[in-house]
């Protein structure tokens, strides 16, 4: 028992050696990683290595020592690094061996290792192998090691661990000006008398490669917050003020320099944090019933004051205040608190006053010669009175609004609508468009198609129609005939009118079936057949140029621009499936803009107006 209490002893005396002495880091210049070793040791070389800690080595392990450094380059640019010595004791048959040395920090997942290679130099045959002792000594720079991190070393069955000290111990020492985590930058505070401010100049001493940031707190422990500006208006600055300055290295490097320049100058700055004391009095009343007058003081810093009640005068001098009795409060600096607004808060409260006085606050802070207040309580009757005018005065206006907003909520309609139609009526539309029928092509559906037809000529606009096209279309095929009626879409502009129908939904959707199983072979197969079925009389030639315009809305999907030439229409008086929305198309009629006949024509036309106004990109069929 009395070991193992030695043991631990030892080990708290080691650790507190090591903390203390780390803020006094040695430096050591520094290439590049490097090991040595003892007399009867040569050949020694460190490398990198993969794996875990060894437990079974080569070497017997007789001790294990690391220490904290500065590995510098030409005496700057130094960083944290371990000196780390290994004694061992070389056995009589070894001539070439190693040791790995690896090191874990707790932001890495697996340790890392290190391969100390060497070789051993014979003993005499007259020297005894328990007499000869040897070391290696192994300078270990890593990117893993940082200020404050704890670093464990394990060697074989040996293991130890230190702690790096911090920035700021590191900063403080002598080692200052020659780490980079201790590069702050520097400023001052001149007064611009003319402009009345503040001035917050950087010195240029060193030309950081980082961005400044700054920020700006009231008292050494008051809450940060981030300043933008190079200057201060002189009226706001007080005596607790502080700056913060530090270069942004995006980590928790970034070490800042903390002033408060103003705290000398009191005489000069302390009227503006009098002149911002303010203080808000409530009347209440306890739970016991009695009469209570609670307060707040807010100030720029905390200030040493005394607060006490007093009952106003009720003739013309309103700032004679008279003291009730002695119940003088005296402010503690540790009730203090921080608002939002960066002013610091002080609560208190006055129990068993007399009820029925007009009482108010008044304040003695320590260096004013003068007292402040007095603060009194907002009259309650007068503020309720104000806030109902204000409701009521809202509430009218709202109801006349609504009023106005009913009467003429009709005639608004009806004038919109009158300006809708007649704006609609005499939009003019030029251009040309084509209108294809559906494959399943009836007497109904074709006298819809030739009345639409029929309307759009009788606007102004270049109609082709394939039921008026039969024997064109049967002398030059239905895809050629397709192409060259949508050729003069590009010069003329305009739209094709795909006419959807239940026999038209199928079509697509096994048309896009076969497209997404066989490609674009499959489809130029599925053309030849249709073609000679066509020439066999098998097949109608509506049905075949409904084909074709599928390849081309193909085409236009492929190529980004779906829904720029053709428009899809559907007549409600041959209702062919309810359409929801646009999502419920077909997959190959995604994107294309669809309209609902005759209730959507003005939309129709509108988008045909649209359509036309200007050539676009050639057809790709």
């Amino acid at each position: 028992m009395k070991v193992m209490f030695f043991e631990w002893s030892l080990a708290i005396l080691l650790s507190m050696q090591l903390l203390v002495s780390a803020s006094k880091l040695e430096m050591i210049d520094y290439e590049s990683q490097h090991v040595t070793c003892s007399k009867g040791l040569f050949n020694c070389t460190v490398k990198a290595c993969a794996g875990i800690p060894i437990q079974k080595c080569p070497v017997d392990a007789k001790g294990l020592s690391v220490q904290p450094v500065l590995c510098c380059r030409q005496g700057t640019a130094c960083r944290p690094c371990l000196h780390i010595r290994l004694d061992i004791q070389p056995r009589n048959d070894q001539t070439a061996s190693y040791a790995s040395v690896c090191y874990t920090v707790p932001q890495l997942i697996m340790p890392l290792c290190k391969k100390l290679e060497f070789t051993v130099i014979p003993a005499a045959p007259d020297e005894r192998a328990s007499s000869k002792q040897a070391w290696l000594s192994l300078l270990l720079e890593s990117k893993a090691l940082s200020f404050s991190s704890q670093v464990t070393v394990y060697v074989c069955n040996l293991h130890s661990t230190v702690v790096l000290p911090s920035v700021d111990e590191v900063c403080s020492s002598a080692s200052q000006g020659v780490v980079e985590e201790c590069e702050v930058p520097s400023f001052s505070t001149p007064i611009d008398p003319e402009r009345r401010e503040v001035m917050l100049r950087v010195a240029k001493e060193v030309d950081s490669p980082y961005h400044l940031e700054m920020c700006l707190q009231h008292e050494h422990n008051g809450m940060c917050r981030t300043w933008k500006e190079k200057s201060l208006p002189l009226h706001s600055v007080t005596p607790c003020m502080c700056f913060q300055l530090w270069w942004d290295k995006g980590d928790e490097r970034s070490r800042r320099s903390r002033s408060c320049p103003f705290r000398n100058n009191t005489e000069l700055f302390q009227r503006n944090l009098w002149e911002n004391v303010s203080v808000s009095v409530v009347q209440g009343q306890m739970n016991s019933g009695g009469a209570m007058l609670s307060w707040n003081l807010t100030a720029p810093c905390r200030v040493e004051a005394e607060v006490w009640p007093c009952q106003r005068d009720a003739g013309v001098d309103k700032d004679r205040c008279t003291e009730l009795g002695d119940i003088r409060q005296r402010l503690s600096n540790d009730i203090w608190r921080e608002n939002d607004r960066g002013l610091w808060l002080m609560p208190g409260v006055f129990e068993d006053v007399k009820p029925g006085l007009d009482l108010c606050v008044m304040v003695k802070v320590k260096g004013k010669n003068s007292e402040l207040g007095p603060f009194c309580p907002i009259d309650s009757r007068w503020w309720h009175w104000r806030w109902g005018l204000l409701v009521l005065v809202s509430l009218m206006l709202v109801g006349l609004a609504g009023m106005c907003l009913y009467f003429l909520h009709g005639k608004l309609k009806r004038w919109a609508w009158e300006w809708h139609q007649k704006e609609c009526d005499q939009l003019p539309i030029r251009g040309h468009v084509v209108l294809l029928s559906p494959p399943d092509v009836d007497n109904s559906v074709s006298e819809l198609v030739c009345e639409l037809g029929s309307s759009l000529h009788a606007r102004g606009l270049s109609v082709s129609v394939d039921l008026w096209s039969r024997a064109e279309l049967c002398s030059l095929g239905p895809l050629p005939w397709l192409h060259s009626q949508l050729q003069p879409l590009d010069s003329q502009g305009g739209r094709a009118l795909l006419v959807l129908t239940q026999a038209a939904w199928k079509k697509a959707e096994d048309w896009g079936q076969q497209w997404d199983q066989h490609g674009q072979q499959g489809r130029d197969i599925a053309q030849a057949v249709e073609e000679k079925r066509l020439l066999q009389g098998l097949s109608s030639p509506y049905a075949d140029v409904f084909s074709a315009a599928l390849s081309c809305i193909k085409v236009d999907h492929q190529q980004g621009r779906a829904g720029k030439r053709f428009l899809l229409v559907h007549f409600e008086a041959h209702s062919s499936k309810p359409l929801s929305s646009e999502r419920d198309l077909p997959e190959l009629f995604q994107g294309l803009p669809l309209f609902h006949l005759p209730s959507q024509r003005q939309e129709l036309l509108v988008q045909l107006a649209i359509g036309s106004n200007g050539p676009r990109a050639g057809i790709g069929g």
